[in-house]
């Protein structure tokens, strides 16, 4: 049974959880019971926990579904332009709190589920991550998704429904093992399946050209059908969607071919198609060229645009039977935004959609085209970069190869006239590359295909110019822009850190969570030393105990909660906060009786299955967790964990905790970074590099409020021309670092060390400590996806936000 909420814990509540009205619990309590008993199957009287999590989910999404119903309608009455977000990833994690959140029915919620004897937080714990993403790009999809929806903008996002997500890390005598992320096992409460808009996918086949056009023929077909999860914006009565694709089988797949005795091996064969959306790829900026990876970049393009066609013809002024014919105004009506270059195969599909289907003229059709895609860019990363082999190209999708000839055609024959007889540039922006192979460069497409392209911080959009899209920027530099990432302060702060948000709304008003502008006004209170401090207090015991439970290892609260979680990669330069560890243990060792800075250092974060390298940094970090943990000499001065299986939900838990904030990879590789954002808005001080957003994090706190240390771009790039050589930074370790040191871990040791001796002599002092975090906190609020989307709103889409509300069901229209 839940424990009663104190005074203060409700006063806590109030404001930003949602008021608690009398009428309000007793309706969820009589939906909850009445949910609990449609879920409870005949022969069984005892309920579980999964059971009531159900009950709970269900009795909450019943809130969304009027809204949902009416926001839709709405869009067909008012017709505005639709944007839809196309990503391979959407890394959701849970939805029930965050529903809650949006709905303003968390206190309710919390209220009525302890009547009833349960205990809240137990059953939002029942609920699987939605891991549909391997880091920073799926996330940020996710948190434009709730922007959207909190900006009044018509927009829907497309992905892949995964049966398999994110795989799950286990640590097993200190090496990553990976099992299967099977999160549909139990159902989800949260999605419906729409198969009255299932599309086929066509894939292989071969291309006629005939006199009345181009066809496609003899394909192979597979099914997509759509499942719908609501997005509900904040406390606007918004519901907007995200739809996820699951391929299928069609019931005729092979069985038109079986043979006497081939009947059974026919069924089976089914499962080739449905293989496509069977697994998301675990590799996040690497680029793995497998044909199952193009089926799936193709499927969720292909039924997605089906999908937008379907729709724009369909809405006009709020009539379902009217039909718009003329396609020439789609541009006006639809914007696709492509997340990285994975659904770069809108481009060519869409010009596929309007000359053969549609029977538009190329260039009538190429200038929709561009007019309605934008693209952007996630890495600089040579080897993250999609390349994908003509011949895979020519037998998979035989018209897509067709048409991207003819779309690189022109795009040369127009260069080739801005820079007569420079073949070097031709051969520079050409779409097909001809070294190792003929190869399509899905960025050079994407470019060429829309009208905006950007960067996703301000230092990263200049690099793209720059550099690996120079002669691009040169040809078109109106095409280039910048959005610099946000985050979603709802989840990012009201859910997963309600304290913190509390004392904000005490001081300033709750308008902030709407506006994060407003946090600026923190700065009148920034010699109240006791603002942050309690709730930051409270953060670290809570964590602790949970650390305690899953890790065994006795945990000081009082020292400095020290924390890099992301992706396990080189160029994040965990191998530096490794060398920073054995620095800090190896001085211990030697002056135990010194007046320390305790720290307990955390880090965590998933290996790509096929990283040989990063597998190898997990082991050399739990390896070294395994000596300084057990040495008496050092005592609770020093602890380091390996979190294991780092995911949204365990990052909501940790990130609330955290004093300092590891952000130091090798300057001009991060492209921007959104957990730097998570922390920085929970008040932990950040040490990196001049990389990406932390330059823009910079300027909003003030340089002096963050520990910049290390080289900066010029410095890495100066490097790179005379060389590097890490043996004249260090004589002796590993081979790696010693012969392949390619994002400089040794050339910033120094620096580095040195600024975190800064970070531990700050933090002996709390109120210059609490002083440097409300200006971090105040500085924040740049760093909203609401910010960002505006942005993308205004600048790329031609869409206007609003933050007026919609009627809610039961209100009179």
């Amino acid at each position: 049974m839940a424990k009663p909420l104190t005074d203060q814990d409700k006063r806590k509540q109030i404001s930003v959880r949602g008021l608690a009205g009398v009428e309000n619990v007793t309706d969820l309590k009589t939906n909850f019971n009445r949910h609990l008993h449609f879920t409870l199957v005949k022969d069984r009287n005892v309920a579980t926990k999964r059971d009531y999590y159900f009950a709970l989910a269900n009795t909450v999404r019943d809130f969304l579904v009027g809204r949902w119903i009416r926001t839709q309608q709405h869009y067909y009455e008012k017709d505005p332009k639709r944007v839809y977000y196309l990503s391979l990833e959407f890394y959701m994690g849970r939805t029930l709190q965050n529903t809650m959140v949006n709905l303003a029915l968390e206190n309710a919620c919390d209220e009525a589920t302890y009547q009833l004897g349960l205990d809240m937080e137990e059953l939002q714990d029942i609920e699987e991550d939605a891991g549909l993403g391997n880091g920073g790009l799926g996330r940020l999809a996710a948190c434009f998704l709730d922007s959207m929806a909190s900006l009044g903008l018509a927009a829907y996002g497309y992905g892949i429904r995964y049966e398999f997500g994110i795989f799950n890390q286990k640590i097993v005598d200190g090496w990553q093992v990976e099992e299967a992320d099977d999160w549909l096992r139990y159902g989800n409460p949260w999605e419906k399946a729409r198969p009255e808009y299932m599309r086929p996918v066509h894939y292989y086949g071969r291309v006629e050209h005939t006199a009345e056009g181009v066809k496609w023929v003899d394909t192979q077909v597979v099914l997509a059908l759509p499942y719908d999860t609501p997005v509900p914006g904040y406390r606007n009565n918004i519901v907007n969607t995200m739809r996820l694709w699951s391929a299928k089988a069609p019931c005729d797949f092979n069985l038109k071919d079986f043979n006497v005795g081939g009947y059974i091996q026919a069924v089976l064969d089914r499962n080739l198609a449905e293989n496509i959306s069977r697994v998301l790829y675990p590799n996040d900026n690497f680029f793995e060229g497998k044909e199952l990876r193009l089926k799936q970049e193709y499927f969720v393009v292909a039924a997605t645009l089906q999908d937008i066609i379907r729709r724009f013809k369909a809405s006009k002024f709020g009539s379902t039977e009217f039909v718009r014919l003329d396609l020439s105004t789609l541009p006006e009506k639809v914007a696709i935004q492509l997340n990285d270059t994975h659904p770069a195969l809108a481009i060519p599909e869409l010009m596929r959609t309007l000359v053969d289907i549609e029977k538009l003229d190329w260039d009538k059709a190429w200038d929709i085209v561009v007019r309605t895609c934008a693209y952007t860019n996630h890495t600089v990363l040579p080897e993250a970069l999609e390349r994908w082999p003509v011949d895979l190209f020519h037998n998979l999708l035989p018209r897509h190869l067709e048409i991207i000839y003819e779309i690189n055609s022109r795009h040369l024959e127009r260069i080739g006239k801005l820079y007569p007889g420079d073949l070097d540039r031709l051969r520079r922006m050409s779409l097909i590359e001809e070294v190792d192979g003929k190869k399509i460069n899905m960025a050079h497409l994407c470019i060429v295909g829309s009208h905006a392209v950007n960067g996703v911080a301000r230092i990263h959009s200049e690099i793209i110019k720059a550099t690996v899209f120079k002669d691009f920027y040169e040809s078109d530099p109106e095409k280039f822009q910048n959005k610099t990432n946000g985050i979603t302060p709802r989840r990012w702060l009201v859910m997963c850190n309600p304290g913190l948000a509390e004392v904000i709304a005490e001081r300033i008003g709750e308008e902030y969570i709407r506006d994060l502008d407003q946090l600026k006004t923190l700065l009148e209170f920034v010699d109240d030393d006791t603002f942050i401090r309690d709730v930051a207090k409270e953060n670290k015991m809570k964590f602790s105990a949970y650390l305690e439970e899953h890790y065994k290892v006795k945990i000081n609260p009082n020292s400095m909660f020290d924390v890099q979680v992301k992706r396990i990669h080189e160029y994040k330069r965990q191998l530096l906060n490794c060398l920073h560890i054995i620095t800090l243990y190896n001085r211990i060792k030697k002056d135990p009786k010194k007046s320390w800075t305790p720290r307990t250092i955390m880090i965590g974060g998933k290996a790509a299955p096929g990283y040989h390298t990063a597998k190898m940094i997990i082991k050399l970090i739990t390896s070294i967790g395994d000596i300084v943990n057990n040495d008496p000499v050092v005592g609770d001065l020093l602890k380091v964990i390996y979190l294991e299986n780092y995911r949204v939900t365990l990052a909501e838990k940790v990130i609330p905790a955290s004093d300092l904030s590891e952000q130091i990879s090798t300057a001009g590789t991060e492209a921007s970074g959104t957990g730097n954002m998570k922390f920085m808005l929970n008040g932990a001080l950040t040490i990196g590099t001049m990389d990406g957003a932390n330059v823009e994090m910079a300027e909003e706190a003030g340089e002096e409020n963050l520990f910049i240390f290390g080289m900066r771009v010029a410095d890495v790039e100066a490097m790179d021309k005379i060389g590097y050589d890490a043996a004249s930074y260090y004589n002796h370790l590993v081979n790696m670092l010693m012969q392949h040191d390619r994002f400089k871990v040794f050339a910033d040791y120094e620096a580095y060390i040195k600024t975190q001796d800064r970070v531990s002599i700050l933090y002996k002092d709390p109120k210059a400590w609490t002083k440097m975090v409300i200006h971090n906190i105040a500085g924040s609020g740049k760093f909203s996806s609401d910010r960002t989307i505006s942005q993308y709103a205004r600048e790329i889409w031609g869409m206007e936000p609003s933050l007026e509300k919609i009627a809610a069901p039961d209100d009179p229209r």
